[in-house]
């Protein structure tokens, strides 16, 4: 099941049977991480860590947990730094707020911001994949002071993304399709806990994933799309402006919902030092897919020189 692509599985989740109940008990976490919370207002966020020194923040996608990160968190734990994974609000053992409102993008950004502050000293390197990746380009732009340095996982630059959503050569736009699909009265209670933990995890974590989203409540899940994916017809709007902080992005060419040519042209959104690794056989878990390569692309990233400030 681990070659599932993410849009056909999503897509298959769409039209499948209802989720199974929540409320298993939490799982063991993996020797060597420890497991923490951050509050930021009401909703208490849950995050998992191994390692000491500069703080490295990690930040999943739909669907997913903190455990998306294993392979990448000990990579950065061993160059000396304290790799944390959040559960994004709605997920395994993070609050699940009801309503929508409380999935708009200022939302999750500002439970970012708020681990930053608890756990980083109030600046960190950024890593974010999918929604992770939504969150952490735009906690980028609306906290810069914040972050040291920002790496993104198969999502590209929102400049780039709205450019292709509104192309009218349509290919982003019909990739897109099953996030339409996913804003459509009752389409959380239409998701297999099962099929989505096959399509995002490997054989060896699939109980981890199971238990993990059948405590997610996929509703909320499904808000992040309700509240900030843009309505189709796609129109583009105005560009943002560059960032100024040393960015990274990966991007496996396999995704079949986010398309490789939306990456194009990122390096004029970024006014620092920016790299770009592109992986042939990776699709849309590149951090899953090749694992190595996305750790290995991460600490040379860390391992770069800080840049000067005025």
């Amino acid at each position: 099941m681990t070659a599932i692509t993410r849009r056909a599985a999503l897509a298959a989740a769409v039209a499948g049977s209802a989720a199974a109940a929540s409320g298993a008990a939490p799982a063991a976490t993996p020797t060597g991480f420890t497991d923490g919370y951050v509050q930021n207002g009401d909703v208490r966020i849950h995050f998992a860590s191994i390692g000491k020194g500069p703080a490295v923040v990690f930040v999943h996608g739909f669907p997913d947990f903190w455990l998306t990160w294993e392979k990448q968190m000990k990579a950065v734990a061993a160059t000396g730094h304290r790799a944390i994974a959040i559960d994004q609000r709605g997920y395994n053992l993070s609050d699940k707020p009801k309503g929508d409102e409380n999935y708009v993008m200022a939302k999750m950004v500002s439970d970012v911001a708020a681990v930053i502050r608890q756990e980083g000293g109030g600046r960190c390197a950024l890593v974010g994949h999918d929604w992770g990746g939504v969150v952490s380009w735009t906690t980028a732009y609306t906290h810069p002071e914040m972050i040291e340095r920002l790496a993104i996982c198969n999502l590209p630059h929102p400049n780039g993304l709205n450019r292709e959503l509104a192309n009218p050569d349509g290919k982003q736009a019909l990739a897109s399709t099953y996030a339409q699909n996913f804003k459509k009265p009752g389409a959380a209670s239409q998701l297999p806990v099962e099929a989505l933990a096959h399509a995002a995890s490997t054989p060896e974590n699939y109980n981890a994933y199971l238990e993990a989203f059948k405590r997610s409540d996929m509703n909320a899940a499904l808000a992040y799309y309700r509240m900030n994916y843009p309505v189709a017809p796609y129109v583009r709007g105005p560009d943002l402006p560059p960032l100024k902080m040393r960015t990274l992005l990966v991007h496996g060419l396999k995704d079949t919902a986010l398309l490789a040519p939306a990456i194009d042209g990122t390096w004029r959104w970024i006014d620092a030092p920016f790299t770009m690794v592109t992986i042939p056989g990776a699709g849309h878990f590149v951090q899953r897919d090749a694992a190595d390569e996305v750790s290995m692309a991460i600490t040379n990233w860390l391992a770069a020189p800080p840049l000067k400030t005025a």
